[in-house]
Formats: structure tokens, sequence, C-alpha cells
């Protein structure tokens, strides 16, 4: 039973982290620019791409924003395994195998990133945007990868909160540090791709991002508490109980 329960946080993780991927790329730091990213990275206005988009075009989105998220993944994952080396290092340097300390940390950290990206206290050092900025696209898909790069490296009031959440969620967890870091990754880049040839749906998004990230928020808060009172054990098992539960009642 424990090899269960343990299965079921490592999916609870990463549904938590696939969350907040796609939180960061609906932040309001993210999608209002979103256009404009699509149409510096492609070349095309953004009027054309919120008009009737033909093959050419389509096939063009495609290609560069895959080449753009190529660029951001990289970024994101490297960062990522960056964090769990780190926290197994520590955990066998410091603290031996339990790294209650690194999860109390991680869990104070996530509340803390919590609040304030649902907007309850300001963190004046997080507001500063440090994005790489291009003044001319180099060429090519080449030149887009590196936008990506730039991007994903630089330092947003909604993405870094969220990413930094996610990379002391891998720091405690080492073993599925990566993973979850994996899982954060695919949530920003579904929802890009989606995005991408659906551009009159940002302005619906847009509209309510901020209830967007209150709801992100309090999600937040609630991890940062289960990681630092060592619940996530017995809220799994709970959810294993209710899930055999359920599943035994259909039988029957």
């Amino acid at each position: 039973m424990g090899g269960i329960e343990t299965d079921t946080m490592l999916i609870v993780g990463m549904l938590l982290a696939l969350g907040a991927g796609a939180l960061s790329f609906l932040s309001p730091c993210v999608l209002p620019i979103f256009p404009a990213y699509l149409s510096y990275i492609t070349g095309i206005s953004v009027k054309e791409l919120r008009g009737n988009q033909d093959v050419k075009i389509r096939r063009k989105l495609l290609s560069h924003s895959v080449f753009f998220l190529l660029g951001v993944s990289l970024v994101f994952l490297s960062l990522g395994v960056g964090a769990s080396f780190l926290g197994r290092w520590i955990q066998q340097l410091l603290l031996g195998e339990s790294g209650m300390l690194i999860q109390r940390l991680a869990g104070i950290f996530i509340i803390v990133m919590g609040l304030f990206v649902a907007g309850w206290i300001n963190i004046t050092a997080l507001m500063k945007e440090r994005r790489l900025h291009y003044s001319k696209k180099p060429a090519g898909y080449l030149g887009t990868f590196f936008v990506g790069l730039g991007f994903a490296a630089g330092w947003t009031p909604c993405i870094g909160p969220i990413f930094g959440s996610i990379l002391f969620l891998a720091a405690s967890n080492p073993g599925q540090g990566i993973l979850y870091t994996a899982m954060y990754v695919i949530g920003f880049v579904l929802p890009f791709l989606t995005l991408t040839f659906f551009l009159g749906s940002t302005k619906w998004i847009v509209r309510h991002s901020q209830v967007i990230m209150k709801v992100g928020g309090i999600v937040m808060i609630v991890m940062g508490l289960i990681l630092f009172t060592g619940q996530m054990p017995r809220i799994s098992g709970f959810l294993l109980k209710l899930v055999q539960d359920t599943w035994f009642a259909k039988l029957g």
C-alpha cells in the first residue's frame, strides 16, 4: 500500500506542476503580450494573426512556436535538474534522507509566493521585469530559439514566483524533481500552442486573468501548507481510498 500511496503523491504533485505551468502562461504578464511575441518571432503582423489564417501562416506559426518553446523548455528543464541535484546534495550533506527542513522551507516559500500571485501581498523585487529584450530578432528558426531562451531566462512578475515554487518543490523531492519540472513545461506549452491558432480567445481570458490568478494563488497557499505540515502522505492516502471506494462501488 505504501508504494501505491507514493505513486498517488507523485501524481498529485505532477498535476499541480501541470497547473502551475498553465497558470504561468495565463498570467497577466504573459498572456496580454502573447500576440506581440508571436508577431515578433514570425514577422507576421498582429492584425494578420487575428484574422483568418491560411495554411501558410498556420505552418509558420506552428514551426516558430515549436522552436520558441524548445528554447523556453531547455532553460526550465535545466533549472529543474539543477534544483533536484542541489536538493539531493543538501539532503545527503545535512539532513539525511528525510529532507523535512527543505520541505518546510519549500512550503513557506510557496505560501508566500501564493499570497503574491493572488495579489494579497506586494514584493517590490519581484515586480521588476528582467526579460531579455532584442531590438531585432536574429533571423530564422535559430533566432526564434534564442528568443525563447531569453524569455525563459528572464524574470517576470508572474512566472518567477510560480516557477520558483516548482523549483523548490523539485529541491524538496529530488527523485521526482525532473518530472515536476517536465509537467510544468507541458502545462506552459499546451495553452501556448492551442492559443496560437485561437488568438481571439485571449481577450476573454485576459478579462478574467485576475480571477484565474487568485484561484491559482489559493491553490499554491494550500499546497504550501500541506508541504510545511508534512500532510501530503495523509492526503494521498485519503485520495487513494476515495478512488478505491468509488471504483469498488461501481463494480458492486
